[in-house]
């Protein structure tokens, strides 16, 4: 994915669109969170489906944008439902959401958002 620059203070951004999704993916380097303090990111999953399906979604930084660390995970998804995680410093500009999907035929349809201050 292209790199992407969000993180004003104060606003909600949509980090991760609203679709259905059956393969495991990330956002790509999304930069800018460098004034951010503290980042709370919420999983909305409206649909799941499959044999034993599975979401984990991860939030990353990465200081060279190859290597990335993790900074937050999210309780593995199998139902629908919304979860958040509040995110404070140390983190670094470049930031990503990545996801794994995993069960037979697993399919979820998610929209990943933030809010920063």
């Amino acid at each position: 994915m292209p790199n992407q620059t969000y993180a004003a203070p104060g606003a909600t951004d949509t980090i991760v669109a609203p679709a259905t999704r059956t393969t495991s993916a990330d956002t790509g380097p999304i930069t800018g969170w460098g004034a951010i303090q503290t980042i709370r990111t919420q999983l909305a999953v409206t649909t799941v489906a499959g044999t034993t399906p599975s979401l984990t979604v991860v939030v990353e930084d990465s200081l060279d944008g190859v290597t990335w660390w993790q900074l937050a995970t999210f309780t593995p998804a199998t139902a629908v439902g919304a979860q958040v995680i509040n995110i404070g410093k140390p983190f670094t500009d470049r930031l990503r959401w990545r996801w794994t999907i995993t069960g037979t035929l697993a399919s979820f349809a998610f929209a990943v958002t933030t809010y920063t201050e």
